[in-house]
């Protein structure tokens, strides 16, 4: 227990943790970073709008479809809410973060678009980092391959951080939009926006963050980080899975062209053009993520119900506690910041001569405890510090000291076994 935050009581919202795997094993989650377990406040929200309030939004002219619509279009005033958004009009719901991404990579270079401020070619630059997950670098690298534009990266230091040391040599006034993680899904690191959006804005550039892994785990405030754009994905926010949020800025919302065509995002069509309904109506094509959209405005409820400041200080007690406890497990190096500054729960690391694959395997077979191994999507943070693969433990609001204890034990044997 910290302070008021009740960490037992909360354990109990989240069904899933008081079930068995197959031998007896209790079950240990410390997979957050990948996906996020659901408390039963979502699961019921969910259900009950499926048995008793489903139809499609937008078009359904009956009772049903004015409760289904007003349910999604309050799921979307709830999560302007929660990210400090200014309008909820300025909130698109996407399948998951990396269409978010995809989304605004369209709109360069795209002839249907014709601000300046979108205009990408040869000759222009597109800036991202080596610490982003691979959402964060394909739709950039197509977006380079179609328009000719140039795709430059931020360095890492070895310490897991942001190398900001040329920012003004990197950031400059052939880039067009700046796009990096708020927080690194591998090191944990918490990335410092305020330098480079000084920098974006001395040149003219868009500043665009994907944060998929700190919207769940800390208070985000789209009008006070004062970047353009905005992602984040649906599931590591105790919400559903399909369902992600685009936030942008209204004007350049308005500006951009739709991402797809069909259903309600139109305005009028005819035979040989349409016209669009405004944003964010006209980049949610088809009948939309209608139940996962309600799921989201529950976790996003859920969340501040407990406290954003309350989950942060827990997490980073966690941190703390794990930082310490691997330190003492000979052999283990830890990829990422090793101390509490500008860090979240989220924790990488490497066991000598022994493959992450095998790491997890034996955490999971012997311990019950689920982390993450492989790349996770991050393979050229990997290549940077000369590793295949990591073994990640990643911490939420509903994890104790006592299970990352247990995840050391677990290391403990493993090491044990390779010996």
């Amino acid at each position: 227990m910290t302070n008021g935050f009740d960490v037992e009581r909360i354990r109990k919202d989240f069904p899933v943790l008081s079930r068995e795997l197959p031998g007896g094993r209790p079950l240990i989650y410390l997979d957050s970073g990948n996906s996020a377990q659901k408390p039963t406040q979502v699961v019921e929200a969910m259900r009950e709008h499926l048995a008793m309030h489903y139809a499609n939004v937008g078009r359904a002219m009956h009772a049903l479809g004015a409760e289904s619509t007003e349910a999604y279009e309050t799921a979307r005033e709830k999560i302007a809410a929660f990210v400090g958004a200014p309008s909820p009009g300025e909130v698109v719901f996407t399948k998951n973060a990396s269409e978010a991404l995809n989304l605004v990579a369209y709109s360069f270079g795209n002839r249907a678009c014709d601000d300046p401020r979108f205009r990408m070619g040869p000759g222009d630059e597109i800036v991202i980092s080596e610490m982003e997950h691979h959402s964060n670098i394909v739709p950039w690298q197509m977006l380079a391959q179609r328009t000719g534009a140039t795709l430059r990266w931020f360095s890492v230091t070895d310490e897991g951080r942001l190398d900001l040391s040329n920012l003004d040599e990197l950031v400059t006034e052939r880039t067009r939009i700046v796009s990096i993680a708020h927080q690194s899904n591998v090191l944990g690191t918490v990335n410092p926006v305020a330098p480079v959006l000084a920098r974006v804005r001395e040149v003219g550039a868009l500043m665009m963050l994907d944060a998929s892994q700190s919207v769940p785990h800390q208070q985000v405030d789209v009008a006070a980080l004062g970047v353009d754009f905005l992602a984040f994905t649906g599931h590591k926010v105790v919400g559903p899975s399909g369902i992600g949020v685009l936030w942008g800025r209204a004007e350049l919302l308005e500006a951009m062209p739709p991402f797809m065509g069909g259903g309600e995002m139109i305005e009028a069509v005819w035979m040989d053009r349409s016209t669009y309904a405004p944003a964010p109506h006209k980049f949610e094509a088809g009948t939309p993520p209608i139940v996962e959209a309600v799921g989201l405005g529950a976790a996003v409820d859920y969340l501040g119900d407990i406290g954003m400041a309350e989950i942060v200080r827990h997490e980073r007690e966690l941190t703390a506690h794990a930082l310490g406890a691997l330190a003492e497990v000979p052999g283990l190096k830890v990829i990422g910041p090793l101390d509490l500054a500008d860090r979240g729960g989220t924790v990488s690391f490497t066991l000598d001569g022994i493959h992450p694959h095998d790491v997890g395997q034996i955490l999971d077979d012997s311990f019950g405890v689920a982390v993450r191994v492989g790349h996770h999507c991050a393979r050229p943070l990997h290549l940077r510090f000369g590793i295949p693969a990591t073994t990640r433990a990643s911490f939420y609001l509903y994890n104790t000291p006592a299970e990352i204890d247990a995840l050391v034990r677990g290391l403990h044997h493993v090491r044990k076994v390779f010996a």
